[in-house]
């Protein structure tokens, strides 16, 4: 069951295509939803090269037992988002597309490989640079919010790609109560936050990933990129839209949607 219902995914994902209803039964506990994630990634034509944080909240905070998720961020899917510059991203038309403020760890060194419990302070220590950051949430199944957090897990957390802004000036300098975030879609301002409306900071998401990844037996490596949460709220968009998102006193990126096109042939039958 684990392969069919990434398979489904993963052809979706590939294909451009919407998926009416989720592809086999809801996973019930996260441990799998991340089975049917690990075959997913082993599935999908690229390498892995970061992940992507999310919150979990009630009702299914409760049921799951965990306060966040993760997904991969493939190597493919990182696009570079030079200041006040339009950068075009993919979404599926019939599925779900969101923007989300996000500020974004590189790492500088490798996760050891039998270190399977982090703390904020130690996950610090292995952050390079802290970058400014748009997270593309998106997926074929427009209901996939709807369905729960084991459904976001189960297909690449939400996660379709990330625009990855320029690196923050001196970073260890600056309290995180002072990077400020507010994000506009189509000229209006559809949310305000910062790296304090993660909770426990960017550190503590950071420390989550590092854990949740090595538990899984997917340490992490030097280069990767952690995109830590979304600091605004998670704002849906539609192909044609465009967004942007100010980081106070530290750049403005802007993008637009749209519509997701067919992998090539060649893309799909190997990692690139």
């Amino acid at each position: 069951m684990n392969d069919a219902i990434a398979e489904q995914f993963v052809r979706a994902r590939l294909d451009a295509t919407a998926l009416p209803d989720f592809p086999g039964s809801i996973p019930a506990t996260l441990n799998t939803a991340y089975a049917y994630q690990d075959r997913a990634i082993a599935l999908w034509p690229d390498f892995l090269a970061g992940w992507k944080v999310g919150r979990i909240g009630e009702p299914w905070l409760e049921r799951l037992g965990e306060d966040r998720l993760v997904g991969p961020i493939f190597r493919r899917g990182i696009r570079l988002a030079p200041p006040e510059q339009v950068v075009e991203f993919p979404v599926f038309d019939g599925g779900f597309a969101a923007v989300e403020a996000e500020f974004v760890f590189r790492l500088g060194a490798d996760a050891p490989s039998d270190k399977v419990q982090w703390t904020p302070d130690e996950a610090s220590r292995i952050a390079m640079a802290l970058h400014i950051g748009i997270e593309t949430a998106g997926s074929p199944l427009a209901s996939i919010n709807d369905l729960g957090s084991a459904v976001v897990v189960s297909d690449f957390g939400n996660n379709a790609g990330l625009l990855l802004g320029p690196a923050i000036a001196e970073w260890r300098m600056r309290p995180f109560e002072s990077l400020k975030t507010e994000t506009f879609i189509e000229g209006k301002s559809v949310g305000r936050g910062g790296a304090l409306s993660l909770s426990g900071g960017p550190f503590a998401a950071l420390a989550f990933a590092l854990s949740r990844c090595a538990r899984r037996g997917l340490p992490m490596k030097s280069g990767y990129v952690v995109s830590t949460g979304a600091t605004t709220g998670v704002h849906d968009i539609r192909i044609g839209q465009e967004a942007r998102v100010v980081f106070e006193g530290c750049g403005e990126l802007l993008c637009r949607a749209v519509p997701a096109q067919k992998a090539p042939a060649a893309q799909k039958g190997a990692r690139a």
